[in-house]
């Protein structure tokens, strides 16, 4: 096939990406650039759909999956109580496994011990392992 052949169907492809977005028709379209590159170089048919071929399933394989996780994957960013866990947290009233106060991030939360055993004093710097209802558990 002619070189020429290979870059039209190079950028159909990749247009009709833009009416997917699965990421299958831009690496088919690579595939497509490398069977025209083989064809500018001189190579027989069968190189150039080798070309094709090896570069398409290439990209499918091992640039598609990072790709799609870059394109959809994004930090993730927790909301509400869920944002608290893991943060820091200052007690403010002594905390055992039943009672006490803990300033997170400027709030004042009623907190207990996340074992339910063990106590804080007040100045002492703790982590928020998990909210239950309006209360912090802390460690």
């Amino acid at each position: 096939m002619h070189a020429m052949v290979w870059a039209v169907v190079a950028a159909v492809l990749i247009l009709l990406e833009l009416t997917t977005t699965t990421l299958v028709f831009v690496m088919l379209g690579i595939g497509a650039a490398a069977g025209a590159i083989a064809a500018g170089a001189g190579a027989g048919i069968v190189a150039q759909f080798a070309a094709f071929g090896v570069v398409s399933v290439a990209t499918l394989v091992f640039a598609r999956p990072t790709a799609m996780r870059r394109l959809h994957g994004g930090p993730e960013h927790r909301q509400g109580t869920e944002a608290l866990i893991s943060r820091e947290a200052l007690v403010v009233a002594k905390v055992d496994g039943h009672d006490g106060r803990v300033r997170i991030s400027g709030e004042i939360w009623s907190a207990r011990s996340f074992d339910g055993q063990t106590e804080y004093e007040v100045g002492d710097r703790v982590n928020v392992a998990q909210i239950d209802g309006a209360t912090a558990l802390v460690l």
